[in-house]
């Protein structure tokens, strides 16, 4: 009985552990890459997430079907994914392909596999989020450019628009950090394989 009780105690903070190693595995950076530059990857789920978090109650409005309720869910868990491959540019996954990946796995990633969709990414999002969505907000229209409706959370005024501005406005910065860190991992990417070169 004594041998057993042990044997559970030492299974049980294998989940916790294998969190841990899985969460170190995913976030820390490569060599090379300064804290001023993991700071700014850690930073970008979170101009996501105010936003993801905000949508959400949406769902559960009695007024919409189950459809609208899934594809609110699925935006703001699909959006936070995303953001979250902003970090692949300074931890290892975004150089050499995970063990866990069949097939591929510890392979050398091609710099320019992540470059161009990252490029792509940060130019679609700053033009998306940092351009046309403030310049709508401040013409008072929609991207189609009709009228934003009497009902839009920005145009209801109160504690709704307070909320909205907080909790969408740091996607402003979405795009543009995302174009720091790509530039940052082209030229770490480009540094190290001069090095391989040279050695």
């Amino acid at each position: 009985m004594m041998k057993t009780s042990l044997r559970g105690e030492d299974r049980a903070p294998a989940v916790p552990g294998r969190f841990r190693a899985a969460w170190r595995a995913a976030h820390t950076p490569v060599p090379g890459v300064s804290r001023r530059t993991q700071a700014l990857a850690l930073a970008v789920p979170f101009t996501v997430l105010p936003a993801g978090l905000w949508r959400l109650p949406a769902a559960f409005d009695s007024g919409i079907g189950i459809g609208e309720r899934l594809y609110i869910v699925f935006l703001s868990l699909f959006s936070e994914a995303v953001a979250f491959t902003a970090i692949g540019l300074v931890a290892r996954w975004g150089e050499v392909v995970p063990s866990w990946v069949p097939v591929l796995r510890g392979r050398r990633i091609p710099p320019a596999a992540v470059l161009v969709p990252a490029a792509l990414g940060a130019t679609a999002l700053t033009f998306l989020w940092s351009v046309l969505a403030l310049a709508t907000e401040i013409m008072g229209t929609t991207i189609r450019g009709d009228a934003l409706p009497a009902d839009f959370p920005s145009r209801v005024g109160g504690w709704m628009a307070v909320s909205y501005y907080v909790c969408y406005t740091p996607l402003v910065l979405w795009g543009p950090l995302l174009g720091v860190l790509t530039v940052a991992y082209g030229r770490r990417r480009a540094r190290s394989e001069r090095h391989a070169r040279t050695a």
